[in-house]
C-alpha cells in the first residue's frame, strides 16, 4: 500500500526515529500508526533517536587482532557514562564492531564523513555506466542513486549489513544497543591494519 507523507512524519515527530525508519515500519505494519510505533519501540529505534543529540564523552577505544596477526583494527566507541562504558554489553557491542570492521573493511564510519569530490566521482561513474541506454534521464538519475546507495553500503560503516547477523546493519545494531543501555552511543572512529599493506617491494629488481 502507499504511505503518505504526513504519516511518516507525523510518526517521525511522535517517536523521534528517522524518516525511512518510520516509511519502512508503516510499510511492514499496512500503515497501522499504533502497531507502527510498537514495531519501532520492538527495535529501540525510537528510543535510540531520542537520544542521538545527546553527549558522548566516556566510551573505551578497543584493539582487535585477526587471522593471526595479519589484521588489526583499533576502534573507539563512546557513551555517556563511565558506568555504561565498564558494562558487558557495551564492551560486548564495542568487540562486535571491532570483529566487523576486520572482516567486512569499511573506509568511513557514516555516509557525511565521505568526502564529496568522491561521492561526485561515484554519482559520474554511475551514471557514465548507465547512459547509452536509452532511458529518460529521470530514470538514469534513479539508477544512479541506487548505485551510490550501494557504495554507501559497501563502504560506511554504519550502513553495511552485520557479518555476524545480516539481517540488519550496522546503524540497526548500534541502535538496539542504545535503546538497551538507555544512553547515547557513538561509534567516532577507526583505523585497520592489514599486514604488509602500503609497504614498497625493496628488494634489488634483476
Amino acid at each position: 500500500m502507499e504511505i503518505s507523507a504526513n504519516l511518516v512524519k507525523e510518526l517521525r515527530e511522535k517517536t523521534g526515529a528517522g524518516m525511512m525508519e518510520c516509511k519502512k515500519a508503516l510499510t511492514e505494519t499496512a500503515g497501522d500508526f499504533a502497531k507502527a510505533i510498537d514495531h519501532l519501540r520492538k527495535r529501540g529505534i525510537a528510543s535510540a533517536e531520542k537520544k542521538a543529540g545527546r553527549a558522548t564523552k566516556e566510551g573505551a577505544v578497543t584493539s582487535y587482532i585477526h587471522g593471526e596477526g595479519k589484521v588489526g583494527v583499533l576502534l573507539e566507541v563512546n557513551c555517556e557514562t563511565d558506568f555504561v562504558a565498564r558494562t558487558e554489553q557495551f564492551r560486548s557491542f564495542v568487540k562486535d564492531v571491532s570483529m566487523h570492521v576486520a572482516a567486512a573493511n569499511p573506509q568511513w564510519v557514516r555516509v557525511d564523513e565521505i568526502p564529496a569530490e568522491i561521492v561526485a566521482k561515484e554519482k559520474e561513474i554511475a551514471i557514465a555506466q548507465v547512459q547509452g541506454s536509452g532511458k529518460p534521464a529521470e530514470v538514469l538519475e534513479k539508477i544512479a542513486e541506487g548505485k551510490l546507495k550501494k557504495f554507501y553500503e559497501d563502504s560506511c560503516l554504519l550502513n553495511q549489513l552485520f557479518v555476524k547477523d545480516p539481517n540488519k546493519t550496522i546503524d540497526q545494531l548500534l541502535k538496539e544497543t542504545i535503546a538497551a543501555l538507555g544512553e547515547n552511543i557513538t561509534i567516532s572512529r577507526f583505523a585497520r591494519f592489514v599486514l604488509g599493506e602500503g609497504v614498497k617491494d625493496s628488494s634489488p629488481s634483476a
